[in-house]
């Protein structure tokens, strides 16, 4: 789904646009209806864990998933990661391939009987939390601070798969933040599940010595949440003197790429995106693009790590 998302979603408080498109969210409030009714079978031979979000795009899932593939290799545990075939998500799927071992199919219930046929013992999926054909051993929901819940209403009304009482029912919160994370968000967390585990997250640039920072810059990216891209390099120093957004799992054209270059040369700045974007113009075989290379820290990794150990020698 390629869109851009309305700014109104992350106002702190609805709006006439958000009221009217109330009756909207019927489907989404019956398909969380029936998640409620999801079965507990979980499978025997493989354990899963499931990556996702109830805020969409923007809040580090295939991050996170890498973060979480690196440490289970680290206990030694013959680890897969898994993504359902999108379309729209080649970035995604690529990203994956090239920093893990991982299975791509038309179904996540595909993706597990490959892992099994393969002997594995964890199957970590990259999205899924609302995939009700599945019962996951654990289930991880990544927030961003910068926009948490948004308007806390659920889509079209806002940005919302499921209302934040949600939590109840999942394990583990990876709370991505750029400085310390709001009291607030982390008393609304508690407040729904007093019992789940909150891990704190930041991303860290792990290429930042390929780059001039007495350079200006234009930054371009059609991910789900341009601003925390443009936050991370304004924290590490770099000159932005604009800034051009497309939307989410935006598939560039030629004419795309060729007018920001024109535009870089005009304004005479250098040009940097994301990753996720860069692998999707890299079939252009340009030179004057660069991207970030992130990677997820975890503030509390000794305690994830301690909670992982029970969790999948149960």
């Amino acid at each position: 789904m390629k869109f851009k998302k309305p700014k109104f979603w992350d106002l702190k408080k609805s709006n006439l646009l958000s009221f009217l498109l109330l009756p909207f969210t019927l489907p989404i409030l019956i398909n969380n209806f029936f998640l409620n009714f999801k079965s507990n079978d979980k499978n025997k031979k493989v354990k899963t864990i499931c990556v996702g979000n109830i805020y969409v795009g923007g809040t580090g899932k295939t991050p996170t998933t890498i973060a979480l593939y690196n440490i289970l290799r680290e206990l030694k545990i013959n680890v897969v990661t898994g993504k359902k075939t999108y379309a729209s998500q080649i970035d995604e799927g690529i990203i994956l391939k090239e920093k893990t071992e991982t299975i791509n199919k038309k179904t996540r219930k595909k993706i597990i009987e490959h892992a099994i046929n393969d002997q594995r013992n964890v199957v970590i999926f990259d999205d899924g939390l609302q995939d009700k054909s599945i019962s996951y051993n654990l289930q991880f929901v990544c927030f961003d601070t910068e926009t948490f819940v948004g308007n806390g209403l659920l889509i079209p009304s806002g940005p919302l798969r499921e209302k934040l009482n949600s939590l109840k029912k999942y394990d583990c919160v990876f709370l991505k933040s750029d400085g310390v994370a709001p009291q607030a968000q982390l008393d609304s967390i508690k407040k729904y599940n007093p019992n789940i585990r909150i891990f704190k997250t930041y991303f860290k640039i792990c290429n930042l010595d390929k780059f001039n920072l007495s350079q200006n810059y234009l930054i371009f990216s059609g991910i789900g949440n341009s601003q925390s891209f443009k936050n991370i390099l304004i924290k590490n120093g770099f000159k932005i003197i604009e800034e051009l957004i497309f939307p989410d799992h935006y598939n560039y054209k030629k004419d795309d790429i060729n007018d920001i270059l024109d535009h870089a040369r005009n304004i005479n700045a250098e040009i940097i995106t994301t990753e996720k974007d860069f692998v999707k113009i890299s079939k252009f075989n340009l030179n004057k693009i660069k991207f970030i290379e992130i990677r997820l820290e975890i503030e509390n990794k000794n305690n994830l790590i301690d909670f992982l150990k029970i969790k999948i020698h149960e």
